[in-house]
């Protein structure tokens, strides 16, 4: 097996999809256990954070192949060859096709991910990822999918990052309900290193939640306030003002533009500048048609 390039310190194997099939036979063959990882942009960059996690990568997988357009990216821009991602769905169908009783057995070890109940995002995506907008609506997924859902979505986001900043771009992350992804530990941490290196990475964060409560009962919540330059309060209920008045160091006349007020009206923290305003966005303009989410706005549009 040809040694592994280094990607900010990971070895990854950067060979074609058949030199991984025919690396897994040869292994296969000589009863060699094979701890395989198809790496993306994420899992480098989690390797950065976590001791532990770099190395299980690192030290205990004999095989990490490029899955995602960033791993590919960043192997090109230092240098090496990458021939293209190995991703685990294409790596399962290679293996399917081989003749050989050995490629059938690592096949059926991977059929439960890949084709088998928990296969449900092992497919490719019929969204065009390269569109300026993308809309990631996780609603409709079952309880037992939810988490799985959202970790996705934000390795998605990742790579989309990785690949804007080599075109000098920067990327934009909306997340509604905000107070969901805290509420799963990993998708909690995922999100706080998302705070963390976004802006090094020219990703802009922005989260949106009406739940304070469940918001500010995450343990990871200091972390997201302590990375995070600019906060938009609107009108709050009693409870929610008490706890934001805490957390957030408001004084009891600047919680005034929070209470009982209008939509449009709120408060602004930019830094250590508190500001209230107030916004009477013009109702008879097409944004804001395309904007409303009042059921008898949207039925008159």
């Amino acid at each position: 097996m040809q040694d592994p390039i280094k990607i900010l310190g990971v070895p990854v194997h950067a060979m074609t999809m058949q030199e991984a099939v025919k690396t897994l036979e040869e292994r296969m063959l000589a009863k060699e256990q094979t701890f395989v990882v198809t790496a993306n942009a994420e899992i480098i960059m989690m390797c950065q954070e976590n001791a532990e996690y770099k190395k299980i990568i690192c030290e205990d997988a004999e095989l990490v192949l490029p899955d995602g357009a960033g791993a590919v990216w960043a192997g090109r821009h230092l240098g090496y060859k990458v021939p293209e991602r190995v991703a685990g769905f294409d790596l399962y169908n290679e293996l399917l096709k081989q003749p050989e009783p050995e490629a059938a057995r690592i096949a059926a070890a991977l059929e439960l991910y890949v084709s088998g109940s928990l296969n449900v995002f092992n497919h490719r995506t019929n969204v065009e990822l390269n569109n300026r907008l993308v809309c990631f609506d996780i609603k409709q997924l079952g309880k037992q999918l939810k988490k799985l859902g959202m970790l996705i979505v934000q390795d998605q986001v990742w790579n989309r990052v990785t690949v804007n900043r080599a075109e000098k771009k920067s990327t934009r992350y909306y997340m509604d309900e905000f107070h969901l992804l805290l509420k799963e530990e990993q998708t909690a941490a995922y999100s706080v290193e998302i705070w963390k290196r976004f802006r090094k990475w020219g990703g802009i964060p922005t989260a949106i939640t009406q739940n304070v409560k469940d918001l500010l009962a995450s343990r990871e919540v200091e972390n997201i306030f302590e990375n995070s330059d600019f906060v938009l309060m609107l009108n709050q209920a009693a409870g929610d003002r008490a706890i934001l008045a805490k957390q957030l160091n408001i004084s009891p006349q600047q919680m005034k533009y929070v209470t009982h007020t209008e939509a449009g009206e709120g408060l602004i923290f930019y830094g250590n500048v508190v500001l209230p305003f107030v916004d009477r966005f013009p109702k008879d303009t097409e944004l804001y048609r395309v904007m409303t989410t009042k059921p008898e706005e949207v039925g008159e549009a």
